[in-house]
């Protein structure tokens, strides 16, 4: 199992280095994207389950009550507890704070959407480039030793392929994460105004 594991470390080392210098921004990106993207995906998961009906919520609001975490911890959830912080016990000004929690909530939704996207847009882009550097050290070695040495032009045209593969690779999985997670994210946006509009016109 080790020398597996090892072996895998290996060949994906070699694959880094014949990339060349283009691979160390991508594997960043990579790496930067995918936490953003799990984290995205565990706090969406939070905010979809246990919560609680529009019709609890106002009965919260109408009490004062806060929901207690262990029983709801979806966004309604979420919309409530902020409005509670926030309120001051008028009507005319409570909506406007209502409002402005509604807002609130929805803007966090999209946290980290757009650097997700940006990153993995960049990321093609990146590869274009190593390509690009890729052929100029193949047209160097072309200029030296002429196109008769195979061996030496090799390098070069595996710089170039590896990179153009790796930004795609990193690209198309990253975009239709960005994608899905837009998609959720427009769901509970969605959901959060509805029960706005709903609270507000059952403030009391």
């Amino acid at each position: 199992m080790i020398q597996i594991v090892l072996d895998q470390y290996y060949a994906l080392e070699a694959y880094l280095v014949a990339g060349g210098m283009i691979m160390l921004p991508l594997l960043v990106i990579s790496i930067a994207m995918w936490i953003l993207i799990i984290n995205r995906m565990f706090f969406f998961r939070r905010l979809n389950r246990k919560n609680m009906s529009r019709e609890r919520a106002a009965t919260y609001i109408q009490e004062g009550r806060i929901p207690d975490p262990r029983d709801y911890r979806g966004v309604i959830a979420m919309l409530v507890t902020e409005f509670q912080a926030r309120r001051t016990g008028k009507m005319n000004i409570d909506r406007s704070i209502l409002d402005e929690t509604v807002m609130s909530v929805v803007s966090k939704l999209d946290d980290n959407l757009t650097i997700i996207g940006v990153l993995a847009r960049v990321s093609p882009l990146l590869g274009l480039l190593g390509t690009v550097t890729g052929m100029i050290a193949t047209f160097d070695i072309i200029s030296v030793f002429g196109a008769g040495n195979a061996r030496a032009m090799a390098g070069g045209i595996s710089e170039a392929l590896i990179t153009t593969q790796t930004g795609l690779m990193v690209a198309i999985p990253g975009l239709y994460a960005h994608n899905f997670l837009t998609r959720r994210a427009e769901n509970l946006k969605r959901r959060v105004a509805s029960v706005g509009m709903y609270l507000s016109r059952n403030l009391k």
